[in-house]
């Protein structure tokens, strides 16, 4: 199979997967602090990862959007949320 071919193929699946999953927002990670501080009953999924070192990923949604932050060091998350630790977060893109 050409390289062309491989290629559009996975930017087809990538399409697919934004589609599922709806608008990714990627914020500063105070900025996602702010968005915690406005939901009601905040839900986040933590995951370390990244390609070139460990990244701290956190995913959160709010009013029908999802956002991502990555940091370097850990966030200081707010004691009422509920924190789902996860293996990993793959953000399509």
């Amino acid at each position: 199979m050409p390289y062309g071919a491989s290629a559009a193929g996975a930017a087809a699946a990538i399409a697919r997967a934004i589609k599922a999953s709806g608008a990714i927002v990627k914020l500063e990670p105070r900025d996602f602090l702010t968005i915690l501080g406005r939901a009601r009953t905040p839900v986040v999924v933590s995951a370390k990862g990244g390609f070139f070192g460990r990244k701290h990923r956190y995913l959160t949604s709010y009013k029908g959007l999802f956002f991502f932050a990555e940091t370097s060091e850990p966030l200081a998350l707010p004691g009422d949320i509920e924190l789902i630790v996860s293996k990993k977060i793959w953000i399509p893109g």
